[in-house]
């Protein structure tokens, strides 16, 4: 269940690690992966694509700006495979941040479920952290 507790001011920042068994959705070859991630539709941000594996390493971070009494604790990811003509959707997932609006870090793996959740497309090891000012 996704928090009603509203956000301290300050910067939320996530750290895009890597993902690992991405689900293959190129017919020859591996994916090209990156990943979109947003708190608000309005203000996506992602990640550059990782060519030819199914198991991407980025090390990227990214930081959020988050407004007092904030009510936005789902950070949203997508994972999409560029292609040379458009994109294919791999999987996305979500991630509840209140805990780090508690000033608890978070350290996990986000699944990326399959339509009715009954498989995985593969999930993406995220750090995540909030500094109030």
């Amino acid at each position: 269940m996704f928090s009603s507790h509203s956000a301290p001011r300050g910067v939320l920042t996530v750290k895009v690690i890597e993902a690992r068994n991405l689900k293959d959705e190129d017919l020859a070859g591996k994916n090209d992966p990156y990943v979109e991630l947003w708190l608000d539709e309005k203000y996506k941000q992602r990640t550059e694509e990782q060519k030819n594996t199914d198991n991407p390493v980025w090390n990227q971070t990214f930081t959020f700006n988050v407004e007092e009494g904030s009510s936005l604790h789902k950070l949203c990811m997508k994972v999409v495979d560029k292609d040379t003509v458009g994109t294919d959707k791999i999987g996305d997932g979500k991630l509840d941040v209140t805990d780090a609006f508690k000033g608890q870090d978070i350290d996990t793996w986000v699944k990326l479920p399959a339509k009715l959740g009954l498989t995985s497309h593969g999930e993406i090891h995220v750090y995540v952290s909030f500094q109030a000012n």
